[in-house]
């Protein structure tokens, strides 16, 4: 692996014991400019791996409870009345921070989750015809609970598009939550976190990204990947030309995660769940991960 992802993995995964695999995924989604959805169940550490991330870093954090009251102003901010020059000034929200943490994205309405839209795509905030651009590097962590828990809405189409990953945690084997649940909560642990590298290192990181070289054969090849979703029939909505961008960028990423300036074949197999699984509608609803992964062993990969 490269000197600084390894310096993150090792910080982060002395945290967030027995989850190396998720912890990389993570730092791929920051190496890229993405963002992150983390979907589990409460309590697997999803708060722990981002509040890591940004201490590690030195990074700005907020973490946003979402609520079924949580307002788009809630998030963005707003222009407050001043009563002294009888001027409006804008107050900024929780969003301007370098790692923002979505709390159960997915327990507020459609209206405050479109919120972050711009935000994502663009690194910057429109209120009143006003764009106030957001700190560099700006990472959201999304989590949200399965859509079977209670009071939860399901994301969009084009706000799950937004996010480069989507990851879960899982449960601990017993030897691992035997030697978790004797340590001090998650919190603690992450605010206990000391910084291994700096923000400057990590835009270095992501401008290198854009150097790492990917052939156009196996380019070519996540494209024919992406049109086999969506002519397949037991998906209703397949990947889009963005998903494809997503997967391109993502594997190159991994590359220089993994110490390599060239994408290879494994990239993809690593990937495409993580990249692709939460952008595809299966008729009669059901996860995609099965037929993603179908899909993949049809298709030999490029040497």
């Amino acid at each position: 692996m490269s000197e600084l992802s390894q310096r993150l993995i090792d910080a982060v995964g002395q945290q967030l014991l027995g989850k190396r695999d998720a912890v990389e995924l993570a730092v791929v989604a920051l190496f890229a400019s993405g963002h992150l959805l983390v979907e589990d169940q409460p309590g697997v550490g999803k708060t722990l791996l981002a509040k890591s991330l940004a201490q590690a870093l030195d990074l700005p954090f907020q973490r946003v409870q979402c609520t079924a009251d949580l307002l788009p102003a809630d998030l963005l901010g707003a222009q407050v009345y001043q009563p002294r020059t009888g001027e409006l000034q804008f107050r900024p929200g929780p969003v301007f921070t370098s790692v923002l943490l979505a709390d159960e994205l997915n327990r507020t309405p459609p209206r405050t989750q479109s919120a972050l839209l711009e935000c994502m795509a663009e690194g910057r905030v429109t209120i009143d015809r006003d764009s106030h651009a957001l700190p560099q590097p700006f990472f959201v962590v999304a989590t949200q609970n399965p859509e079977t828990s209670a009071g939860t809405y399901p994301l969009p189409e084009n706000q799950l598009d937004r996010f480069l990953l989507r990851i879960q945690l899982g449960y601990l084997d017993a030897e691992q939550e035997t030697a978790v649940i004797g340590r001090p909560d998650g919190h603690q642990l992450a605010t206990a976190q000391r910084p291994v590298a700096s923000r400057d290192e990590l835009l270095a990181a992501q401008r290198q990204v854009d150097a790492v070289r990917c052939d156009r054969d196996l380019a070519a090849f996540m494209v024919a990947l992406a049109n086999r979703t969506r002519h397949g029939g037991e998906l209703a909505l397949g990947v889009s030309t963005r998903g494809a961008q997503a997967l391109h960028r993502a594997c190159r990423a991994r590359a220089l995660v993994r110490g390599r300036d060239y994408v290879v074949p494994d990239d993809v197999r690593a990937l495409l769940v993580p990249a692709w699984s939460h952008r595809l509608a299966v008729r009669g609803g059901g996860a995609a991960d099965a037929l993603l992964l179908q899909i993949l062993g049809a298709m030999p990969l490029p040497d």
